[in-house]
C-alpha cells in the first residue's frame, strides 16, 4: 500500500502509522497465545480492529496461526452471520495455498458447488446469502475447518453484541456449545455496546458467561498521541502545534476514528504549521462536507425523536433523561422522552453505556450543536 497520508482513516496500514497501544497489543498478543478467548470492549470508533488487526501483524502471530477477522455489524440473522463468517475463512486461507484452500472446500460440502474458480483455479466466494440454504449445517462446517486446520486458527468478530438481536433464539448456545469444544481455534469477541456485550458474557444465565479474558479499550493518551502527530508532520517538514494537536483531541474526546480525520484533513492543509485556526477550519468544512447527509438524517427522524436527539445533542452526555430537571430544560415529558429514546437506539442514533446516552457520531452531534453554519 501507497501511503499518502500518515493518518489513514480507514483499515490498518502497518505498525508505522499504528499509535501506541503497546501495552494492550502485548495484552491481546499474550492472551491469545497462551489459549484465551478475550472479549475486547470499547466505544465505537475508538480502533478495536486496528488493535486487532496490529496484534495478528506481530511475528509471533503473523507466522503461526490462521487469521480470520469478520465484522458482523450489518448482519441481521445467523444465515447473515455464516455467510460472512464463511466468506472472511475463505479469504483467510487462500494465500496459504492450494493444500489449505482444498482442504476447507472439501469439508463446506453444503456450498461446494456454489463456489467459483478464477482463471487460476483459486477459489472465489461468489455465492449469494440465497446459497447459504442450511445455515446451521454450514457452520458446523466452518467449524469443523477450524478445528482440523493445519495451522492454529484465530478469529476476532467485531460487534459481536449483533448475535443478540438476531430473530433465532438460540444463536448465543449454537455458537458457544461449537467455541467450547474447539481446540485448535481462539476467538476475541469484539463489541462497542459494552451494556449488550455485559448481558452476554457477564450474565449467569448467558451461554457466554465467564467463557472469556476480559480487556476493555480506552482513548490513546494525549501526549503519546501528539508525540506520534508530531513525529509524522516532522518527518516532511512541517509542524503542529500543541494546543492545535489538544484541541483535535478534546473536541473528540480522544476518539480515534475522529482524531485520526482531522489530522488528516490538517496535515494535507499545513504547508509550514497546523494552529488552532487551521484545526477549526478542517472541523467546519468536515461539517459542510456532510451537512446534506445530517439533514437527511434529521428529516427522517418523527418530531419527537428528533426533539430528544437535539436535547441529548445540547447535554452531551446525559444519564437521567426522565429527570424533572431535564423534562423541564427541554419541555418534555417522561412517556414521549422514553419512546424517543428506545426509536433512537434502534436506528444507532444514539448509545447507552454505563448509563449514559449520548449520539454516536461525533460529528452530527457538533454539526447539530452549530456547526451547521
Amino acid at each position: 500500500m501507497v501511503i499518502y497520508n500518515p493518518f489513514p482513516t480507514q483499515g490498518y496500514a502497518g505498525a508505522e502509522y499504528f499509535c501506541d497501544r503497546v501495552e494492550e497489543t502485548e495484552n491481546l498478543t499474550r492472551l491469545l497465545t497462551n489459549g484465551n478467548n478475550v472479549l475486547l470492549l470499547s466505544p465505537r470508533r475508538i480502533g478495536k480492529t486496528g488493535l486487532i488487526e496490529h496484534c495478528f501483524a506481530q511475528p509471533v502471530i503473523r507466522d503461526k496461526y490462521i487469521m480470520v477477522i469478520v465484522d458482523i455489524y450489518s448482519s441481521k440473522n445467523l444465515q447473515d452471520f455464516v455467510f460472512m463468517l464463511g466468506n472472511r475463512v475463505l479469504q483467510a486461507v487462500k494465500p496459504l495455498g492450494r493444500k489449505i484452500w482444498e482442504q476447507l472446500l472439501g469439508v463446506l460440502m453444503s456450498i461446494r458447488s456454489s463456489i467459483s474458480f478464477d482463471i487460476n483455479g483459486v477459489p472465489e466466494w461468489s455465492l449469494g446469502l440465497s446459497d447459504i440454504k442450511n445455515p446451521s449445517a454450514t457452520l458446523d462446517e466452518i467449524f469443523h475447518f477450524l478445528e482440523v486446520a493445519p495451522k492454529p486458527c484465530l478469529v476476532a468478530i467485531d460487534e459481536f453484541q449483533q448475535i443478540a438481536k438476531y430473530p433465532e433464539t438460540n444463536v448465543e448456545a449454537i455458537l458457544r456449545t461449537y467455541i467450547q469444544k474447539l481446540h485448535n481455534a481462539r476467538f476475541v469477541f469484539a463489541g462497542s455496546q459494552r451494556h449488550l456485550m455485559g448481558e452476554m458474557f457477564l450474565s449467569p444465565s448467558r451461554p457466554f458467561y465467564l467463557s472469556t479474558s476480559p480487556m476493555s479499550l480506552s482513548p490513546i493518551d494525549m501526549d503519546k498521541y501528539y508525540e506520534f502527530a508530531e513525529r509524522h508532520f516532522n518527518n516532511v517538514g512541517k509542524h503542529i502545534t500543541r494546543p492545535a494537536f489538544d484541541k483535535i483531541y478534546s473536541s473528540f474526546e480522544g476518539v480515534t476514528w475522529y482524531v485520526q480525520f482531522i489530522l488528516n484533513m490538517t496535515y494535507s492543509m499545513t504547508t509550514e504549521q497546523c494552529d488552532e485556526a487551521m484545526v477549526d477550519n478542517a472541523i467546519q468544512q468536515t461539517l459542510d462536507t456532510f451537512s446534506t447527509v445530517f439533514q437527511n438524517m434529521l428529516y427522517q427522524l418523527p418530531f419527537k425523536q428528533k426533539e430528544v436527539l437535539i436535547a441529548l445533542a445540547n447535554e452531551g452526555k446525559a444519564e437521567n433523561v426522565t429527570s424533572k430537571a431535564f423534562l423541564r430544560k427541554y419541555s418534555l415529558t417522561a412517556s414521549s422522552v422514553q419512546a424517543a429514546v428506545k426509536g433512537l437506539l434502534e436506528k444507532d442514533f444514539i448509545t447507552h453505556d454505563i448509563g449514559v446516552y449520548q449520539l454516536s457520531d461525533k460529528f452530527f452531534a457538533l454539526w447539530l450543536l452549530g456547526g451547521n453554519k
